[in-house]
């Protein structure tokens, strides 16, 4: 053989090699590439306050508004956290407040307080794929999903709105919930999700989640505009953040079942 040809071979083989140890160092880091995505998106700051408007439009066009505060309270960074969420419109579901105490190694706990009734409703833990308030959200898309509830396998990287993302694929571990699994769409930059792609079984896509803009605020990239789409009804959510602050020193009573039926004016109004 041709010592340039042997030298040739060496150089395809040393390539080969790498390429595959690339391959198997990107497929390990998948469960931190979430990681550091849970965190960039759901435990930036210490707390948080913005103010949020979602509109609920059919395949029609027709629009149906809900607009509230979320307050966020973190304990431990990428654990246990609190969520508390105020509505203000429309007249149905005002007053109404959300409150949810989460956990990295057990399930969730949520209260709902529907004023008509002046009742707080436990909401159950299988209930967390469930619809947020008649939107596209499900409950666990607005509090977040624990990393190990799901296997993650790093499929490669492509660019999605112009930013170069990692791809992931998040297989649930338990049944029953409402996809097989998820392909989500990791900025390599921010570790915001970009996109998110749930799928039913036999690959059958059936609702996508964008981060249509993102801005930095106090230096935490923070996706300000986001749609849910469920593909198949043709009906989606849209999302927008406005009055968006971090670090302002919200309390743990704040957090509480009395806040629920009497809400903190200084922080909702």
């Amino acid at each position: 053989m041709h010592y340039l040809q042997y030298r040739l071979l060496i150089l395809m083989a040393v390539v080969g090699l790498l390429t595959l140890n690339t391959g198997f160092v990107q497929a390990a880091d998948a469960g931190q590439i979430m990681e550091k995505s849970n965190n960039a998106v759901y435990y930036a700051a210490d707390d948080g306050s913005s103010r949020v408007e979602m509109k609920l439009i059919n395949k029609r066009g027709d629009i149906r508004l809900r607009e509230f505060t979320i307050l966020r309270k973190d304990v431990s960074d990428g654990g246990e956290q609190k969520y508390f969420i105020y509505f203000h419109k429309p007249n149905d579901v005002r007053n109404m407040t959300f409150m949810v105490n989460k956990y990295a190694d057990k399930n969730d706990d949520r209260w709902l307080y529907i004023p008509a009734i002046h009742m707080v409703k436990r909401i159950s833990a299988n209930d967390k794929t469930s619809s947020f308030v008649g939107s596209d959200f499900s409950y666990e898309d607005i509090s977040g999903r624990a990393l190990d509830d799901d296997t993650h396998e790093f499929l490669g990287e492509e660019t999605v709105a112009g930013r170069q993302c990692y791809v992931i694929k998040n297989t649930p571990k338990e049944s029953g919930i409402s996809y097989a699994y998820r392909k989500t769409f990791v900025d390599k930059e921010s570790y915001l999700i970009i996109k998110d792609e749930y799928y039913k079984a036999a690959d059958k896509l059936y609702k996508v989640f964008t981060a249509d803009k993102i801005e930095t605020h106090q230096g935490y990239p923070t996706a300000v505009k986001r749609t849910m789409k469920n593909v198949k009804t043709g009906h989606h959510t849209s999302v927008s953040f406005s009055e968006v602050k971090y670090n302002i020193g919200l309390t743990d009573k704040i957090f509480s079942e009395r806040s629920m039926r009497r809400p903190p004016k200084k922080w909702i109004k």
